[in-house]
């Protein structure tokens, strides 16, 4: 009704201005403190209410019973300081638990029997069925106010009459036209959780929960022959609110204490406020992770005997390996993902083109496309730093293929004690043909390892093959260590 109407009902009736933006907020901060009982968490689409799929999660709390009751109290106990009410109620489908709490639910919670929605949803408005404004209009001007009005009639008329949507909003109803719910949050592969007789809010308290809750996902891991690449600590606190903190890996982990460490840090900035009275981790993204070691086998001869014996030992590399990753993992977790970075090979013979740099821990976008970072392959001797774009230089050296006996960089002659060479690489004339560039545009390259009598070595390069008419031209384009 307008504003004036109702006021004429009720003079001391309170007006405060809508504010959508917060609203939607509000109902997103519900939405996700909802995830203590079930991963897929969503917020109705028409506003003020969210959808919860409890299957597979209400025996953790005492059946669909014991669950709808805790949420409600605990709603309820919010409601008192935000000022809201709640009313809940428990269907086969998204489409029956909304029109029974909208329409049928009081203060306790409703739990329908199972294929029993459409009984109970008889006498309830049309606007159970979450049809358009103008849709209900003309539904109640021909009498038809009810769901089991609409119910009642053949389903061929009502779509002849007012197109399909009224045929389909019954089959949501009844579970015979499907209606998935997307999660607010991407939903974890793996979940453990701890709930708190009374809340707790000391540093050792929480370091204690987490410890188990690290205990019970690594078993839950090994079953699986997994580790985790993502992991997500979330504290429901007393007040109804949630925080989540998260560490990434640089491989599959599944070591209880080693993921302990990367959370000490983050755990300072974990807020409990009047008490946590639930803890989860989840698992966001996961990698196959085998039983293995790295060994190297000797075959030994037993004295006296005929019987050979085989003993094992780690590899250096491996265990060098071994070592790397668990600070690359501290110091991502601490720096940031991005900060982090490795290179990686690319598909190309240009030296400029055949690596990109990528961060070890993945963001949480790429994170489950994350796989393990491949070796460069065997090629020539490769300097370890690359200048970003080649240096001209000028050299002194026996034409036509013979490496330099002397250049001049930075106003400074080297001359060369040592040299290695040449390794010749082509233009990429596939990609400069694609790319809409003269592939004639860029020249074979001819590269030298060199060493001045300074010990310092060189990476350099002749550009173009050997022409009696035209001088060659050099470039600097790395240094060995």
């Amino acid at each position: 009704m307008t504003l004036a109407a109702a006021r004429a009902i009720a003079p001391a009736l309170q007006v405060h201005a809508a504010d959508p933006a917060a609203t939607a907020a509000t109902l997103r901060r519900l939405t996700a403190w909802c995830v203590r009982y079930t991963p897929w968490c969503a917020p109705d689409p028409q506003g003020n209410g969210i959808w919860l799929d409890i299957t597979g999660c209400a025996h953790l709390m005492g059946g669909e019973a014991g669950l709808a009751d805790d949420l409600r109290a605990r709603l309820r106990q919010m409601g008192k300081r935000a000022g809201y009410t709640v009313r809940l109620a428990v269907a086969d489908t998204p489409g029956a638990a909304s029109a029974v709490a909208r329409f049928l639910a009081d203060e306790a919670p409703v739990i329908v029997p199972e294929g029993r929605a459409m009984e109970r949803l008889e006498s309830a408005p049309a606007a159970g069925l979450r049809l358009d404004p103008g849709l209900l209009a003309d539904l109640d001007r021909l009498g038809l106010r009810t769901i089991g009005d609409i119910a009642g009639l053949p389903r061929i008329s009502l779509q002849r009459r007012f197109g399909a949507v009224i045929a389909l909003r019954l089959d949501q109803l009844t579970g015979d036209a499907g209606e998935p719910v997307s999660p607010l949050m991407p939903v974890p592969d793996l979940r453990s959780r701890i709930a708190f007789p009374e809340p707790i809010g000391t540093r050792d308290s929480i370091d204690a929960a987490l410890g188990q809750l690290l205990d019970d996902l690594e078993a839950r891991l090994e079953a699986r022959s997994l580790g985790v690449r993502r992991l997500d600590l979330t504290a429901f606190r007393a007040d109804g609110t949630a925080q989540t903190i998260g560490v990434g890996t640089s491989r599959p982990v599944r070591d209880a204490a080693a993921l302990e460490r990367l959370f000490r840090d983050k755990l300072d900035g974990l807020d409990p406020g009047f008490g946590i009275d639930l803890m989860m981790l989840g698992v966001r993204a996961a990698g196959p992770l085998s039983l293995k070691q790295p060994l190297m086998l000797r075959q030994a001869q037993h004295e006296g005997s005929d019987v050979s014996g085989l003993t094992l030992s780690p590899t250096k590399g491996a265990a060098r390996d071994e070592a790397i990753f668990p600070l690359v993992d501290r110091l991502a977790n601490k720096l940031g993902p991005r900060n982090v970075n490795a290179f990686v090979p690319v598909a190309s013979h240009m030296p400029e083109r055949a690596c990109n740099e990528t961060p070890l821990l993945n963001g949480d976008d790429d994170v489950r496309r994350a796989g393990p970072l491949q070796p460069f392959p065997r090629r020539a001797i490769r300097p370890l730093r690359l200048l970003p774009n080649p240096v001209a230089i000028d050299v002194m050296a026996p034409v036509p293929d013979h490496p330099p006996l002397l250049f001049r960089w930075r106003r400074r002659a080297h001359k060369v004690a040592h040299a290695d060479g040449p390794e010749r690489i082509g233009p990429e004339w596939w990609l400069e043909a694609a790319a809409g560039t003269d592939p004639a545009a860029r020249e074979t390259r001819d590269y030298y390892a060199l060493e001045d009598e300074d010990g310092a070595r060189f990476w350099v390069y002749r550009e173009g093959l050997y022409r009696p008419d035209r001088p060659p031209k050099w470039f600097l384009h790395g240094f060995f260590s």
